[in-house]
């Protein structure tokens, strides 16, 4: 890997991380486009530290506040049931689980079969089609109707143990490239009840745990085949300064706007690599000659 490939790898990430259209795919579909190697879940795992690095800059507070309150829990079992931002830490905790236990078991399958563009493809159009509807009952919810009243919305106060596993299991789906981590984390909270801003923030937050050690469960292989050390941090570097600048941006669009651009992108980009595939101007394994 070149540095330029890792500079323009590193943006890609940063950009696509928080918005709900799956930075996985976009880093798979870079590499396809440009005729470039396939950077590899390695690669996708590691720079995944630099736009959490991003997360935990940017919810520094509301982190920091959790983890007290989570360890104050730890000899006041009363708090785990009463003070929600300890809830929130050990709801954290139980909706990593999904994704750590199916990252492991689905591995190998992540890293050959899961990154066919034909597949891409799909989860890009199927997931915008659920975000798209999932978006469209919060409006509705929030801006009531003709002969319907606006109905209040959960926050994250209201969470709970299910909705935690219900999250939890959203995330792990985000293991396919093209479901997206904050897109189906944000789709199953709407379809709780959750506002857009609250499903948004604990999908940025239960994603800290999980791709944290998912990053760091990869160093091991990161630095081999065609991707060097040097352009793999280099890429994270960059990685995180976008990131940050686009979680700031993110949380103030979704206080106003509604999800149905990126819900038009996923479906339109999925459809465009189908014909792509279809008349054979990219291969499903387009750029996976190298490991």
């Amino acid at each position: 890997m070149t540095w330029f490939e890792s500079f323009v790898l590193g943006l890609v990430q940063g950009l696509t991380e928080f918005l709900p259209i799956s930075s996985s795919a976009h880093l798979r579909l870079t590499a396809a486009f440009a005729d470039w190697p396939d950077p590899g879940a390695a690669f996708t795992a590691v720079t995944q530290i630099g736009t959490e690095a991003a997360v935990l800059l940017y919810f520094r507070e509301d982190i920091a506040r959790i983890v007290s309150a989570w360890f104050r829990s730890l000899s006041d079992r009363r708090l785990a049931r009463e003070d929600a931002d300890a809830r929130t830490g050990w709801l954290v905790i139980v909706g990593s689980v999904p994704i750590g236990v199916l990252g492991l078991v689905l591995k190998d399958a992540i890293e050959g079969p899961f990154r066919d563009l034909r597949l891409i493809a799909t989860t890009l159009v199927v997931m915008g089609v659920v975000l798209g509807v999932a978006d469209r009952l919060a409006a509705r919810d929030r801006a009531g109707g003709r002969h319907r009243a606006a109905r209040p919305r959960k926050e994250l106060t209201d969470l709970n143990v299910k909705d935690g596993l219900v999250f939890g299991v959203c995330q792990a789906m985000a293991l396919v490239p093209g479901v997206s981590r904050s897109g189906a984390t944000i789709s199953g909270g709407l379809f709780l009840g959750y506002t857009r801003e609250a499903a948004a923030r604990y999908s940025f937050l239960l994603a800290v745990p999980a791709v944290l050690a998912s990053g760091l469960f990869e160093l091991k292989d990161a630095g081999e085949g065609h991707t060097a050390w040097g352009p793999t941090v280099f890429a994270t570097v960059i990685a995180f300064v976008v990131g940050y600048a686009v979680i700031a941006w993110f949380m103030r669009f979704i206080t106003t706007k509604s999800f149905m651009p990126f819900v038009i992108y996923r479906i339109l980009l999925g459809l465009l690599l189908f014909a792509l595939v279809g008349a054979g101007v990219l291969s499903p394994h387009a750029g996976e000659s190298a490991g």
